[in-house]
């Protein structure tokens, strides 16, 4: 018989594993691509000149964003591999960062809603997910 619980749990962790795809590809634009004007553009940058200045906050950002991906990614890992409790501790807690993230762009500058929700919806939904299938 399916286990309710179970399926929530994994429909979760598939959320949370998107949001950290969702990250490598942040940090391929903060990180690698920035200084295309296509991409500034899409930060809402006016000009090279504007990019340039940003550029090494948005390299580090773009870091910030792999090394919480790669979080996402050891700890889904580590439930493949058998050991529950370290795979939901990490995972979460990547997830919960990219959350608290987000909910930090939107208060400093609510006009960032839209970023703050693209970045923190599925890890939110994910975890949300994940902790009513794990909390008994």
């Amino acid at each position: 018989m399916l286990n309710p619980l179970a399926l929530l749990g994994n429909i979760g962790l598939i959320l949370i594993g998107l949001a950290g795809l969702m990250h490598i590809v942040i940090f391929y634009f903060e990180s690698i691509v920035w200084s295309q004007p296509k991409t500034w553009k899409r930060f809402g940058l006016r000009s090279q000149e504007d990019a340039d200045v940003v550029k090494p906050m948005a390299l580090n950002q773009g870091f910030y964003n792999l090394f919480l991906a790669i979080g996402v990614f050891i700890g889904l890992g580590l439930l493949v591999s058998g050991a529950n409790d370290a795979g939901i501790a990490l995972t979460l807690f990547a997830a919960l960062s990219m959350v608290a993230a987000a909910t930090v762009l939107v208060v400093s500058n609510p006009k960032l809603a839209r970023a703050a929700i693209t970045q923190g919806a599925l890890p939110l939904a994910g975890s949300v997910l994940v902790l009513v299938a794990v909390v008994r």
